[in-house]
């Protein structure tokens, strides 16, 4: 993985990390926190609220790419390591990630190709570094790894797998958790989480708002550790119908709002011209304020932590006013970060 030349310009402490699932804090999933960012000001709302701020003919672009149980105890040449397990590549090869045991709490650099990896019955030989020569920006080691694989690595996961978490959280909890109402298609190592407080009740008001709604599918990799180390390449489906919803609805004036990174990434990775074309495929697009969107008028997110290159994706959607304006006021309302935290709905129009 490389490093980004680009760096965020909003600046910021991250505020607390939410440890649990809303429902574990008492809470509906939409029942979060919503900041409303617009150019007219910063509200503070309920992420039910989200009607009240769209209307009829905008377009809400949701990823139904469904969260895999990708993370699993291995042995690396006989010692313990927690594989990460991400994108399987045309030749069968999967991309994965080594992180010291027992609680993947760091990257294991110091692997090299040709070692051997065991998870109960399936071996996997590291191949080479993926996507390309290094896939550390540390420019020490690599993180990511194309390796081959022996046996029936999805069963494995299946029994012994258990969803990608990190330490913020106060336990671990079940694959379900780390669903959306939108996933249909299992792909994602980590969860598509700004799609996570919409429940079905609350897409039903939408649509009878006059609301519409662009399914597209973006299979998400596990996320970038290090400061400014861009996203790698992930795959994606924008189908027909999205793209004419969204060509439609901006033809008549609608709002196109992506719901998340991924989303906003499947997207600007099918624009043709100034249109939006039925595609699918590997993509390697990364939305920045040097490289902006040209279709997304809007975006719900959650939040990112200093440096990431989600948060230039974000000042590419917003702006760098708008964005640093709503993390101020978020950090300032004791928002809570992360994959099971609040909301913000940013748009530029």
């Amino acid at each position: 993985m490389t490093a980004l030349t680009e760096t965020p310009h909003t600046r910021f402490a991250a505020s607390a990390f939410a440890p649990q699932p809303a429902e574990e804090r008492g809470l509906a999933r939409d029942e979060v926190r919503l900041l409303v960012g617009t150019p007219d000001g910063i509200s503070h709302e309920r992420f039910r609220d989200l009607p009240d701020h769209l209307g009829a003919g905008d377009v809400l672009v949701v990823n139904t790419s469904a969260t895999i149980a990708a993370e699993v105890d291995a042995e690396l040449d006989g010692r313990p390591v927690v594989l990460h397990v991400a994108h399987r590549l045309e030749d069968g090869d999967r991309v994965v990630e080594l992180r010291t045991a027992p609680d993947a709490a760091r990257a294991i650099l110091d692997a090299d190709a040709g070692d051997q990896l065991r998870v109960g019955d399936v071996r996997l030989a590291l191949r080479e570094p993926w996507p390309g020569a290094a896939s550390s920006p540390t420019g020490v080691g690599n993180r990511l790894w194309r390796a081959s694989v022996r046996g029936d690595l999805d069963r494995q996961l299946d029994w012994n797998g258990r969803p990608i978490a990190y330490g913020y959280l106060d336990r671990r909890y079940p694959l379900e958790s780390y669903q959306t109402v939108f996933g249909r298609h299992p792909g994602s190592a980590e969860m598509a989480s700004a799609g996570r407080p919409f429940t079905d009740a609350l897409v039903a008001r939408l649509v009878t708002a006059g609301v519409l709604f662009a399914p597209v599918t973006l299979h998400t990799g596990v996320s970038s550790q290090e400061a400014g180390e861009a996203p790698g390449p992930e795959w994606f489906e924008v189908p027909p119908t999205s793209a004419r919803t969204i060509n439609g609805a901006r033809e008549n004036g609608g709002r196109v709002i992506a719901v998340g990174t991924t989303a906003t990434r499947a997207v600007e990775s099918a624009v043709l011209g100034r249109h939006v074309v039925a595609s699918r495929g590997w993509t390697a697009r990364v939305v920045t304020p040097q490289q902006p969107p040209k279709v997304i008028d809007g975006l719900i997110t959650g939040w990112h932590d200093p440096m990431a290159s989600h948060l230039l994706l974000v000042e590419a959607v917003a702006g760098e006013r708008l964005t640093q304006a709503a993390y101020d006021a978020a950090v300032a309302g004791g928002y809570l970060w992360h994959e099971f935290g609040d909301s913000a709905l940013l748009m530029r129009r």
